[in-house]
């Protein structure tokens, strides 16, 4: 047989590259899609009232003697029954009350072993590690749109990230300290960035009738109200003081404000309970409020990722209200440095008030070529970590990451049937 004429040679030549280009374009795919995982079913056993709590705590601006994750690799693996405990859960009510109830784990032997995965890096001892790479998103245009509208803000001092149409999810510390629960979580209220219009002033422009002479007397109250939370007190002494609050304020009419939502429930798991926990409360470290009445505000999901070394970059994300930047919404990313089973470590520049809010990652769903972002764990904060179990204690920034377990109970808790949380 003679040779082949280059005419036919060049399509087979071409051809394979593209076969061969396609291939390694599905590897990577695939390492950039998120994963299906089939969950443990967790299912309610009874529930129990309890005596109205104290709310006595006061707010914790940074954690110390947490068990870190080189410190866990100590503890011994935890029993089914240990992990039903650590999951059951007590509810607080708008009106105070209180109850507990007890769960069971089903098919839990049926999920994916996750790898336990530790790397070492160095660390400065900081919240903000060297230059400040956290992002202010005080423009309306962007601050209340998706992804940046998930971001909540909590009465406590907190932040949280929506996870249904009307569910919060949000650090556990922020409404309890492990022995109660925190002053003001009786009246637990959450914040959602609203836009404002410069319109409507005298009843000129859309809206018009006196609509802008409200808006205007809510944004005072508003802004009022929201020093009171971010700093505690409002300064009223003092004639000078009072004019230059005034001036302030009406330079800046871009300012965010706040439409303030009572909290109908909260849902914290027994792990993060002192006594109950102990070494791996660090891990139990969220919790969700349930919202009396839904904004009108798109959620994010929630999703489960085994590792974060295949995710790009290693690159997660997250917004909150930083109490350095009253008032504004604060994003950023980074790389995380070290990961557990249950905690992420990472350097994300972050201050006290951007606890709770929702960690996430983009990923392609399976099938499609369309990216979507999944919340994959919450900011905890600044923590002082033991180390090595030996006492010694240094800093962090800690996530706590999303397991098919917590994903059960926090889909459990916001559909209140377990048969709608069979996969992640």
């Amino acid at each position: 047989m003679g040779p082949l004429p280059l005419c036919v040679l060049l399509p087979v030549t071409v051809l394979a590259v593209v076969l061969a280009v396609t291939a390694e374009e599905n590897a990577v795919e695939d390492d950039y899609t998120w994963p299906q995982w089939k969950v443990p079913l967790v299912r309610k056993r009874r529930t129990v009232p309890l005596s109205s709590p104290k709310f006595s705590a006061r707010p914790q601006t940074e954690l110390s003697g947490t068990c870190g994750i080189k410190c866990q690799l100590r503890v011994p693996a935890s029993s089914l029954e240990d992990l039903e405990q650590f999951l059951s859960y007590e509810t607080v009510y708008e009106n105070g009350t209180r109850t507990y109830t007890s769960v069971s784990v089903q098919g839990l032997n049926e999920v994916t072993a996750w790898s336990r995965n530790v790397s070492s890096s160095s660390r400065h001892k900081r919240e903000v590690y060297g230059t400040d790479t956290r992002f202010t998103i005080s423009d309306k245009q962007y601050s209340t749109k998706y992804p940046f509208s998930t971001s909540v803000k909590i009465s406590t001092g907190c932040s949280g990230v929506l996870v249904s149409p009307k569910h919060v999810l949000t650090a556990a510390h922020c409404i309890h300290d492990g022995k109660d629960y925190l002053d003001g979580v009786q009246k637990l209220r959450v914040g959602i960035l609203k836009e404002k219009s410069r319109r409507g002033k005298g009843g000129k422009g859309r809206g018009g009738r006196g609509k802008g002479r409200r808006r205007k007397g809510d944004k005072d109250k508003e802004e009022v109200q929201e020093k009171e939370e971010n700093d505690g007190k409002v300064e009223r002494k003092g004639k000078g003081k009072g004019r230059k609050s005034r001036s302030r304020r009406s330079a800046e009419p871009d300012k965010p404000s706040f439409r303030w939502t009572r909290v109908k429930q909260t849902q914290v798991p027994k792990g993060w309970f002192k006594g109950v926990g102990d070494r791996l409360a660090a891990d139990y470290d969220y919790a969700v409020l349930e919202l009396k009445k839904a904004p009108k505000v798109k959620h994010m999901d929630l999703g489960v990722i085994p590792s974060l070394k295949k995710v790009p970059a290693g690159r997660i994300h997250f917004s909150g209200f930083d109490d350095d930047r009253p008032g504004n919404l604060v994003y950023r990313f980074c790389s995380v440095s070290e990961e557990s089973n249950d905690l992420l470590y990472q350097y994300c520049d972050a201050k006290p008030g951007s606890s709770g809010s929702g960690v996430y990652i983009r990923l392609k769903e399976p099938g499609k070529k369309k990216w979507k972002r999944k919340i994959i764990g919450v900011f905890s904060g600044h923590q002082w970590v033991d180390v090595n179990g030996d006492g010694t204690q240094q800093d962090y920034n800690v996530a706590v990451r999303i397991t098919p377990l917590k994903y059960a109970q926090i889909c459990y808790w916001v559909h209140g049937d377990s048969s709608e949380c069979h996969v992640a």
